[in-house]
């Protein structure tokens, strides 16, 4: 897939592992430049190993205005031509068993950051009038899953201020998106399989073959081809495409409009 973004740069977040190492590894395997922070350092190194000339590492938490502030340092001078804003979401809770602290939480780590992100980032893109920002959410925004209370509520609140921003911006070049992703073979999902094995006493494996017989095509999804999509959504390639929220379900999504 050509993607005529040679040499372009890009900021990954989440990068180590999961929908953050698919997107970069799609990035750079058509000849971008990726900036990508993770928190791990051992596996954000052997990652940009593989990459070395294309990938620079970045290791801390995304979520906190010093590593904001430590990726617009390493831009410098050059033209970013897209971001993609990802990190993880908070605990898997009902919501009796929430406390009023999950949901200060909550606010930071999945909305409030990704408001700093933007504003960050967004000057850089409006000088250059054009870019490209990618959000990860959840397909919890199109149809809540069991016991991610907290991530359905403060993603629908990213949705919304994506799709506000997308029509302020799209006259500069800018496209904004969203990418809901439902059940995949990643680390996050972990922690819904042990959630369920918990509430049902059931193995985690019982728990996990329960979560593929909800997905129409029968299994996880494959992050790679998640990754395919992403980076085609951060380049040039898809600059009809703005405001969207679009699942990658297998299925799962019932509604019509999902």
């Amino acid at each position: 897939m050509n993607l005529n973004i040679q040499n372009q740069l890009f900021v990954v977040s989440g990068a180590s592992s999961g929908f953050g190492k698919a997107v970069a590894e799609n990035l750079a395997k058509d000849g971008g430049k990726i900036i990508a922070i993770a928190r791990g350092a051992e596996r954000l190194e052997a990652f940009q190993a593989n990459y070395p000339h294309q990938i620079e590492a970045i290791v801390g938490d995304i979520t906190q205005t010093d590593t904001l502030q430590t990726v617009l340092k390493t831009i410098g001078e050059r033209k970013l031509s897209g971001i993609l804003i990802n990190a993880g979401g908070p605990p898997s809770k009902s919501f009796l068993e929430t406390q009023l602290n999950d949901w200060d939480d909550a606010y930071q780590n999945i909305l409030r950051w990704k408001v700093e992100a933007i504003k960050t980032f967004l000057p850089l893109f409006l000088k250059e009038k054009y870019g490209r920002v990618l959000f990860v959410e959840s397909a919890s925004v199109k149809q809540p899953i069991e016991n991610l209370v907290l991530s359905t509520s403060l993603r629908l609140a990213v949705v919304g201020m994506a799709k506000t921003i997308s029509e302020e911006v799209a006259s500069q070049g800018i496209t904004v998106n969203v990418l809901a992703p439902s059940y995949h073979a990643t680390p996050a999902m972990e922690r819904l399989f042990t959630k369920r094995s918990e509430a049902q006493q059931i193995s985690v494996q019982e728990a996990r073959q329960e979560f593929e017989s909800e997905i129409k095509i029968g299994e996880l999804g494959n992050p790679s081809d998640f990754g395919e999509l992403g980076a085609w959504l951060l380049s040039p390639q898809s600059r009809f495409i703005t405001g969207q929220t679009i699942s990658i379900d297998g299925g799962v999504i019932k509604g019509i409009m999902g």
